[in-house]
């Protein structure tokens, strides 16, 4: 099997538990953990993970110069990302951020015009506004009401705050993924992100009433460290070491149709006619954008 093979099944394979997760981490937030208590669990586990795993990678210098750009993925991409997504998901529901992260790509795009000079065409200015008025529509007009969602609009835009920083962490990463080593640059990105998000994060981390926790919380915990956190993140930058970043973006579209599947099967969300209207504006708006793309990694 060859490079691109593999770096297309590690990225369908972190989408899958990225789609999951929405449900996974849903049900245990914020009964047994609040959301930003469950960020300093999943980098302070990962990190641990991290750096174990590296002891069998070679050892690595980090030049001077990229120090910056490793503080840069660390806090678009282990902080601002992530307390983002989990407290939009305490607010708002599995369904509404498997579709408002499909924003990500577009975020991408955007970007990649910015810094990489990449031209963008009538047909992506076109999709760039069908995707966000997808997302606008999910937070104006997706007011359900739901025990377990107290501020749907708002955690809907934290969605999308989440989605622009990940967008910037794949085109600060990308560089580097071509220079080091995967364990080594998780290894310190992770590290950065536990001692940035320490003051954050660990108060509500201390608050857990640990023994009391039932198994089963305890076990999607432990999915959400090693597989939402570890997993995903080894399989994107082994992926993104082949694969451009708006392909790994592209990615993510598969997240809506897995997570209502999952969420849907679990009974922990269902569609209305809003969410399936937003989500077709999102879905076309971002086929528009990565239209042309699809014949090159």
């Amino acid at each position: 099997m060859d490079k691109r093979t593999l770096a297309f099944l590690a990225a369908f394979g972190a989408s899958l538990i990225y789609a999951i997760n929405h449900t996974i981490a849903k049900g245990v937030m914020p009964t047994y953990i609040k959301p930003f208590g469950f960020i300093f669990l999943r980098v302070i586990g990962a990190s641990i993970l991290f750096w174990i795993a590296s002891i069998w990678a070679p050892r690595e210098r980090i030049d001077r110069k990229d120090w910056l750009r490793f503080l840069g993925c660390a806090i678009f991409g282990m902080v601002i990302n992530m307390l983002m997504f989990f407290k939009g998901l305490e607010l708002s529901t599995p369904i509404n951020s498997s579709v408002m992260i499909t924003i990500a790509p577009i975020m991408v795009f955007i970007l990649s015009a910015f810094f990489l000079k990449e031209k963008i065409t009538l047909l992506r200015i076109i999709g760039i506004l069908l995707g966000f008025g997808g997302a606008l529509g999910l937070i104006l007009f997706g007011k359900e009401i739901r025990q377990d969602a107290p501020n749907i609009p708002l955690g809907n835009s934290f969605f999308i705050i989440n989605g622009a920083c990940y967008a910037v962490y794949l085109i600060l990463i990308k560089p580097l993924t071509a220079k080091y080593h995967l364990f080594t640059l998780m290894k310190w990105l992770f590290l950065m992100g536990v001692i940035i998000n320490a003051p954050i994060t660990l108060h509500e981390f201390i608050e857990v009433q640990w023994h009391d926790l039932p198994v089963d919380v305890l076990l999607k915990m432990a999915f959400v460290v090693v597989c939402t956190t570890f997993l995903t993140y080894l399989l994107n930058i082994f992926a993104l070491k082949t694969l451009k970043a708006s392909t790994l973006g592209a990615f993510i579209y598969l997240q809506p149709l897995l997570a209502i599947v999952f969420a849907t099967l679990m009974g922990a969300d269902s569609m209305n006619m809003v969410k399936t209207l937003s989500a077709a504006f999102v879905f076309i708006g971002v086929y528009l954008v990565t239209k042309k793309t699809t014949t090159s990694t």
